[in-house]
């Protein structure tokens, strides 16, 4: 697959409208521009940080797409969104790059506030210098939630977070918010409960335990004594969705004006009165949606639908640190203090009931659909 360097991009014509999404070679951003290709005619630019060894598993199906070019970009370089923004005018910049591991995010602080917070800042400055019509999302996360108040959480329940992670979200959709109101932009950001799929990165729980039960279950029928998966707090519960199915979400928040009918309704007696005012009129009216399965899981639930996937039961036993999952007689998991956060977040559970109202989005895939899914990828 050729790589641009953004100047390549100058005058190179492209047809039609433009979508630029950050973080393309990620599990959300790849999924996007499947998403992207497969249901509009929109040319799909992806930026991804240049590595020297590339990591490009997760779009490698789009290697000959017509429609689909790579793009050298950095998101902690404002020298780069700047340029990026100016050179390509994109219609939707679609930002899901970032520092995504939450209990990374104690030990690389800095590096999550600049990559998640500041970056958002230098975004929305680029899209009010260069392009101020351009469509901007920006990947939020229900760990700004983090400390709840209520069950299940709604897009009215308050910024508590709980790691420097989860502060940066709540920063940059502070931000978002600013940039919307006073320039009239597009500019909005979704609360993306977890989400999961077979693009995950190897150091999220679901992937670990996906690729670990394989592991064992191999290990067991070659005649071996397993090594066991080691795991930190299994009775954490989760709203966990399937990645794909997010993506709709995200497309209908991006066009607000489309999939609610009330708003449209609206727009066009706004425009007669308005005129070019109503492109500010409409930002103040636009929302920030919830996207959440509706359901809680513990991450025991997971793990014990991983191994069933592949014909191996077994039972939980001891408590706390001593907590074991055995199966005839050995044990598959153990706990590690090593792997609890600094500041737990005990339970999140999502209410996507204005998103389902308003834009009419679903999520498709249950959460025992999900983890079959993930645990016969890895089986592969």
């Amino acid at each position: 697959m050729k790589v641009h360097n953004i100047q390549d991009l100058q005058g190179k014509g492209f047809q039609g409208k433009i979508a630029f999404v950050t973080g393309v070679t990620g599990q959300d951003g790849s999924h996007m521009a499947d998403y992207l290709l497969a249901n509009t005619d929109l040319t799909v630019v992806g930026g991804a940080r240049r590595l020297s060894v590339e990591n490009h598993d997760n779009i490698k199906h789009l290697m000959n797409h017509p429609r689909f070019v790579l793009v050298n970009f950095d998101l902690t370089d404002s020298h780069s969104i700047y340029k990026l923004v100016e050179v390509l005018q994109p219609d939707y910049f679609i930002n899901f790059a970032a520092q995504s591991f939450v209990k990374s995010s104690w030990d690389f602080a800095r590096q999550t506030w600049e990559t998640n917070s500041t970056a958002v800042l230098d975004c929305l400055e680029a899209i009010v210098r260069f392009k101020p019509t351009c469509r901007f999302y920006n990947a939020g996360s229900s760990e700004e939630f983090g400390d709840v108040v209520k069950t299940p959480q709604d897009e009215t329940h308050p910024a508590r977070p709980r790691s420097p992670y989860g502060a940066s979200k709540s920063a940059a959709r502070t931000i978002v918010k600013v940039y919307r109101e006073s320039y009239g932009l597009y500019a909005v950001q979704g609360w993306l409960f977890n989400h999961e799929g077979e693009r995950r990165g190897e150091e999220f729980v679901t992937r670990k335990i996906t690729l670990n039960v394989n592991r064992i279950v191999k290990e067991l029928a070659s005649g071996k004594t397993p090594t066991p998966l080691d795991l930190g707090n299994v009775n954490a519960k989760r709203d966990w969705s399937y990645s794909p199915d997010f993506m709709d979400g995200v497309w209908r928040m991006l066009n607000q004006d489309i999939y609610n009918v009330d708003l449209a309704v609206v727009r066009t007696d706004m425009m007669e009165i308005y005129g070019d005012k109503y492109t500010q009129w409409l930002s103040r009216k636009l929302s920030d949606y919830v996207l959440a399965s509706g359901e809680t899981h513990t991450i025991k639930e997971f793990v014990e639908k991983s191994f069933r996937c592949l014909g191996l039961t077994g039972s939980w036993v001891g408590e706390g640190l001593n907590e074991l999952f055995v199966s005839n007689g050995m044990t598959l998991v153990y706990i590690d203090q090593k792997h609890y956060r600094p500041a737990e977040v005990e339970i999140l559970l999502g209410d996507s009931s204005k998103v389902r109202k308003e834009l009419g989005w679903k999520p498709n895939t249950s959460f025992d659909e999900l983890v079959e899914i993930m645990v016969k990828n890895d089986k592969k």
